[in-house]
């Protein structure tokens, strides 16, 4: 009961990155680079098993950016002519590449950190891509001309590394849908069906992870305007209800999100966001259990996953770590009340 996990991303350390930055520059090159990556994935991996993070991630450390980290490996994306776009609907400007030709994969994309996680933890094991919609909404397109061909293109390549991650003994894949409470009409329209089909043959478990954002500064803005309760979920939890995949996020720790929209989600296990990513206040056990205290009036206590609100990339590492042990013992404290 209460398994805990993390939405994916954790900081990196300094001699990987530059810290304290969304798509953060490396600090090697060439193959110092790629040992770094793998050095990080494993240091990470056990400071989440040191937490008492039950399914741990690979926290992203391979990648610059968790969809750019995907798209570097596909064909058909110009990455030395980026050009500035408004993503999340304008939310805040990125610089992104292009989709010029025919969507296919160059080779395997996280398989090496995949393998290396898990050979080196005996703890379930979740591995992060980016949703197909979302892929959508942070890139350009100078190929397909429509939105939701090009989603259904990226769809298919996401599925293939999907499956090839379930091979390698990856017990969760999730899918990253942050555009999905941005563009809530168009989820119930094309979004689930992409969904499904990046997912499609998978055996083990599937998750997706819908969130208002990292805590930078972007988002923060643009949450102070939706008012004293954020509904955008009411619009697409039924649809995801009835999806066929297995776990949903959504925050709680510190978010406007009635915590009845749960109800909307019967059937399905939650990944209850306990630990907020927006801020850097680190919080206490109790604070964890209340929060899981609250998701238990909407959902039964063995489909709750005690989860951060969205991934910590951006934010400083210490903190980061601090709020890993927060969630783990407040997990543990759940456990001992509520059992």
């Amino acid at each position: 009961m209460f398994e805990t996990t993390i939405a994916g991303s954790l900081p990196k350390p300094s001699w990987l990155a530059e810290p304290n930055k969304l798509w953060a520059p490396w600090r090697q090159e060439g193959v110092d680079l790629a040992a770094a990556k793998l050095d990080a994935t494993l240091l990470v991996i056990k400071e989440q098993e040191d937490a008492g993070i039950d399914v741990v991630t690979d926290g992203e450390q391979s990648r610059q950016h968790f969809v750019h980290g995907f798209l570097e490996r596909v064909e058909g994306i110009d990455f030395e002519h980026k050009v500035e776009m408004g993503i999340r609907n304008d939310r805040y400007k990125a610089m992104v590449p292009t989709v010029v030709g025919p969507l296919r994969l160059k080779g395997r994309v996280h398989e090496t950190e995949a393998r290396a996680a898990r050979a080196h933890t005996r703890h379930k094991l979740k591995i992060t891509l980016p949703g197909p919609m979302t892929i959508v909404d942070t890139v350009a397109d100078r190929f397909y001309g429509d939105k939701v061909a090009m989603a259904h293109a990226f769809a298919e390549v996401l599925n293939e590394e999907a499956r090839a991650l379930a091979a390698d003994g990856v017990d969760v894949v999730q899918f990253d849908e942050p555009a999905f409470n941005v563009y809530t009409e168009e989820v119930v329209e094309w979004g689930i069906k992409t969904l499904h089909r990046a997912a499609e043959g998978l055996t083990c478990t599937t998750a997706v992870h819908i969130c208002y954002g990292y805590g930078i500064q972007a988002n923060l803005d643009w949450k102070a305007t939706l008012g004293g309760e954020w509904r955008q979920y009411e619009a697409i939890f039924p649809a995801l209800a009835a999806s066929r995949i297995d776990q949903i996020s959504l925050e709680c720790r510190n978010s406007r999100v009635p915590p009845d929209l749960m109800g909307l989600l019967k059937g399905k296990t939650l990944m209850v966001g306990v630990i907020d990513v927006a801020s850097n206040e680190i919080e206490t056990a109790e604070d964890v259990a209340k929060t899981i205290e609250t998701a238990m009036r909407f959902v039964p206590a063995d489909r709750i996953l005690p989860c951060t609100n969205c991934g910590m990339a951006p934010m400083p590492r210490e903190v980061a770590v601090a709020k890993l042990q927060a969630l783990g013992a407040g997990a543990r404290l759940a456990r001992e009340r509520f059992s």
